[in-house]
């Protein structure tokens, strides 16, 4: 991987067009100086050049990409900018130790590596799933159990949730709008907030909007798959960059499975598409759970987890797992990943299955080979980019 590069001083003489946070093309000439966000160049030096914002706005993607779930909130370098702040401030927990990249790191494609993710008053109820090309996916909704209706709604959950960051107003937490009057005192949100809506109030609305641009910023496409996608006419092609073994384990993504009447595989692909779709590789938004029913702690089951993080960056680029798979976190290889779909075992009480994965009413057992598995595991490599794990525009701007 590429290490970050230093950065030089903004040179805060240099005049700026403003323009509103939602894509305004009114222009007002405003002269960024130093004296003009000491706030900012306190608490963030170098890493906030206002004079020459970061691009989030208009970074270049794939022909092929053609999904977008961003509605009434497009991305603008502004916006992100201050998404990028809220995002690794941990100002927005209750007692100042938790920030929204304390459970979805850098490094790990924006995921985690605990079972349950720390908050202020105890751990997560799910895995942290990997935010990468959160942009592009088929399903609006966010949340393992999709209890978030859209980005924007999902950004303010966390804040609000008594384990997570502490402003649950139970409990003894304060409110949201106690987090909103903390971070209205604070110099560099004064100036920021200005900066990019024209005046100096924060409230969740912007909050929530400055949040999901910064999220949905966050893309990759710089992958082995991307490189050979480009130079061919569909997926379905072999591509010219991949060993055989990787488009073997392409073809096996790709192509439905053909069941017996037991759910028994006898030919065909292992139908991994059918959920989690090229290119995007996102989750189909008709998908039902998994058949993995647990929870991380306590009794009973939990049969409403049906999203899932896009399939790109599950590994980092050098192959390594960013972290471990499912809403349980039970899974820590590719290898685990693919023998639990091998063999799907229909709980008692999983009254929301996926049909897709019990063939006949049975749950669907592919039959594996060694070669098989080995195969998919190296085409899911390929779908791993570099420049997310160490890009500076969505990296800890905090001096």
């Amino acid at each position: 991987m590429k290490k970050l590069t230093s950065w030089l001083v903004p040179a805060f003489f240099t005049a700026v067009a403003l323009y509103s946070c939602s894509g305004s093309d009114t222009y007002e000439a405003t002269p960024v100086t130093q004296d003009s966000y000491p706030g900012i160049l306190a608490a963030f030096g170098s890493n906030i050049n206002l004079s020459s914002l970061e691009n989030y706005a208009n970074q270049p993607k794939p022909a092929y990409i053609t999904r977008d779930n961003t509605v009434g909130n497009p991305i603008t370098d502004k916006g992100a900018t201050l998404g990028r702040m809220l995002f690794y401030d941990k100002n927005l927990s209750k007692n100042n130790t938790i920030s929204c990249s304390s459970c979805h790191k850098q490094e790990l494609a924006f995921g985690d590596n605990a079972v349950a993710s720390t908050g202020v008053n105890g751990t997560t109820g799910r895995h942290s799933m990997r935010l990468v090309n959160a942009r592009f996916g088929n399903e609006m909704k966010f949340f393992w159990d999709e209890r978030a209706a859209n980005l924007e709604a999902q950004t303010t959950f966390p804040i609000q949730d008594h384990n997570e960051m502490g402003f649950s107003g139970t409990n003894g937490d304060g409110t949201l709008q106690d987090l909103i009057a903390k971070l209205q005192n604070i110099k560099y949100y004064q100036e920021m907030f200005k900066f990019v809506y024209g005046d100096t109030t924060v409230n969740q609305t912007r909050i929530q909007n400055a949040l999901a641009q910064f999220i949905r910023s966050i893309q990759s496409f710089d992958s082995k798959y991307d490189a050979g996608r480009a130079a061919s006419a569909n997926d379905q092609q072999p591509f010219a960059n991949f060993t055989a073994q990787e488009n073997q384990g392409k073809n096996l993504f790709l192509a439905p499975p053909v069941f017996d009447a037991a759910g028994n595989r006898t030919g065909g692909g292992l139908g991994c598409a059918a959920c989690h779709a090229a290119p995007e590789f996102d989750i189909d938004p008709n998908s039902k759970n998994n058949g993995i029913i647990a929870k991380i702690s306590g009794t009973g089951i939990d049969v409403f987890n049906t999203k899932a993080p896009s399939l790109r960056n599950v590994t980092n680029s050098s192959g390594i797992e960013n972290g471990q798979f499912m809403h349980t976190g039970n899974l820590t290889t590719l290898q685990q990943v693919i023998g639990h779909y091998g063999n799907i075992n229909i709980a008692p009480g999983n009254t929301n299955l996926d049909p897709r994965l019990a063939p006949n009413g049975n749950g669907q057992k592919l039959n594996l080979t060694s070669t098989e598995v080995n195969a998919v595991i190296a085409f899911l490599k390929t779908l791993s980019g570099a420049d997310v794990y160490t890009n500076k525009k969505w990296s800890n701007p905090f001096k």
